[in-house]
């Protein structure tokens, strides 16, 4: 699969289940070229790309899963391109369409695969731009000049620590309204800022989306953890790792006296640690990211 310029995909094929195209929910039946190389068959195909079309490329352990066990003659590639179809239309990221198609060939399998089973999924998005706010500037004197940069922005926006959620609040002439339900005991409630898409506390909230961003580029073995729930490292989760293409930080430096207890774990270098581990493990995920200290 060669992507050109995100406009065409030329697609060469050898020896290797179809690759599945979805277009419109539906599957495409797109133009195949037949070539000869030196007695070996070879397909080649050029398509015009359109927003939101997928393709799904396999190993043929794929339909190969189930061969004498839940079904004689295997997954066919039928079956997994109506299954693929099904699920495309929920709006899953190009990694979780791969991993609940593998999953789902392991499952057939009865757990013991006979065949390695391999999934490649591209999906053709729009760019998607969220901004997260992180900490008030070193300098008062700042405030004004980092929220208007902030929000000034295109895409979404998240907030996060009490502090800068005050100051955002601040800013827009509105109230910081907090809500007093845990959705669950590790992470601290999100609060609410007109205005504002997304409001969390600050280190505790980051640090566990670092967590599940580390998983997520491993085995995603937490992703039920944080793919439907409301607390604020989920939400930040579902927003920077699913929606988001495009993520701006606005990191500000200033010292947090309650941080400065020898008896708390945080300091103020954990906190740029934590922006910098954050930023380095969404890089991984294909996000473009741009920092802006204050």
């Amino acid at each position: 699969m060669h992507l050109i310029n995100n406009d065409t995909v030329d697609l060469i094929q050898f020896d290797n289940p179809n690759v599945i195209f979805i277009r419109d929910g539906e599957l495409y039946d797109y133009p195949k070229q037949e070539i000869n190389i030196c007695g070996k068959s070879v397909l080649k195909s050029s398509i015009k790309l359109r927003e939101n079309d997928i393709m799904v490329a396999m190993s043929d352990g794929c339909p190969h899963a189930g061969i004498g066990l839940a079904f004689n003659f295997g997954w066919k590639w039928e079956d997994i391109a109506e299954f693929m179809r099904g699920i495309s239309c929920a709006g899953y990221t190009a990694k979780t369409l791969a991993t609940m198609l593998v999953d789902q060939c392991d499952k057939e399998y009865g757990y013991r695969p006979g065949d390695d089973a391999t999934a490649c999924v591209v999906k053709i998005r729009r760019r998607n731009p969220v901004n997260i706010l992180f900490g008030p500037p070193r300098n008062r004197d700042d405030n004004d000049r980092m929220m208007t940069l902030f929000f000034s922005k295109e895409g979404k926006h998240i907030v996060c620590g009490g502090t800068t959620s005050k100051i955002a609040a601040k800013y827009l002439g509105k109230e910081v309204k907090a809500t007093l339900s845990f959705e669950r005991s590790d992470v601290p409630p999100i609060a609410e800022i007109e205005g504002v898409d997304l409001v969390t506390e600050g280190v505790i909230t980051i640090n566990k989306v670092i967590e599940y961003a580390k998983d997520a580029l491993d085995q995603n073995e937490l992703y039920e953890q944080w793919s439907f729930k409301r607390d604020g490292a989920s939400l930040i989760c579902q927003l920077l790792f699913e929606e988001a293409t495009d993520i701006n930080f606005y990191v500000g430096r200033a010292v947090n006296p309650a941080h400065q207890n020898p008896d708390l774990p945080i300091n103020f270098n954990i906190k740029m640690n934590l922006v910098e581990e954050l930023t380095t493990c969404l890089k991984k995920m294909g996000k473009r990211i741009k920092v802006s200290y204050f």
